[in-house]
């Protein structure tokens, strides 16, 4: 085996082992949800995106990806949306973490990285409104609902009576609070980004000395 391959064996270890630890942390997140004032009951926020983000900046747009997914299917059996819930949980992770990552990747600076959040951000609010109207809500409607969309509606109407269609309730009331969501998880992110960066590297050192004691 050549050292290009050794190095590149070590390199995927440490990808591997990062990526299940960012995972186990969704998977816990996932289940702290926190209500919000001014929105209906079943809009809460959780941050499991966090680990999704810090895996699309400290290895890959893919990883971050690839986390999101995990996240989802671990998180699957134990869900009581027959799977709804964690198919549109993967597709809002998965944008905002892949579009954040990209833009990240190519200029690794805290301006980059806030541009990055708030891109990411904004493409999974506007991905929000489309699944949420095409999917997720007539899923929603047809399993608790008997398929009477104004049952979703009313609980808008509760809060605020203008409120009257699907498409106005998403916009006035989703859309910004998605976004808000990804931005917390953003700010969250920033804070504890370079610490976990340093631990990473770290721990592909220590690997990279085990490797090479393994191999005397």
């Amino acid at each position: 085996m050549t050292n290009q391959s050794v190095s590149r064996n070590k390199n995927n270890i440490t990808k591997i082992a990062i990526t299940a630890m960012l995972t186990a942390v969704a998977v816990v997140l996932q289940y702290i949800e926190m209500p919000v004032p001014f929105v209906p009951s079943f809009l809460k926020i959780d941050f499991s995106d966090i680990p999704e983000l810090i895996g699309a900046f400290v290895i890959s747009p893919i990883y971050g990806v690839v986390i999101c997914l995990l996240k989802n299917i671990i998180h699957l059996p134990f869900g009581s949306s027959v799977g709804v819930g964690e198919f549109a949980n993967f597709l809002f992770g998965a944008v905002f973490a892949f579009t954040a990552g990209m833009i990240y990747k190519h200029k690794k600076t805290k301006k980059t990285a806030l541009i990055a959040c708030i891109a990411g951000a904004l493409a999974m609010s506007a991905l929000s409104v489309v699944i949420n109207y095409f999917i997720v809500y007539p899923a929603y409607a047809q399993l608790w609902a008997g398929g009477d969309m104004n049952v979703i509606i009313g609980m808008y109407k509760t809060i605020l009576p203008a409120s009257d269609n699907l498409i106005k309730s998403l916009i006035i009331f989703n859309l910004p609070f998605t976004f808000v969501k990804g931005m917390i998880d953003a700010v969250v992110t920033m804070l504890i980004y370079k610490p976990l960066s340093n631990m990473f590297v770290k721990m592909n050192e220590s690997i990279n000395r085990k490797s090479k004691k393994s191999e005397k």
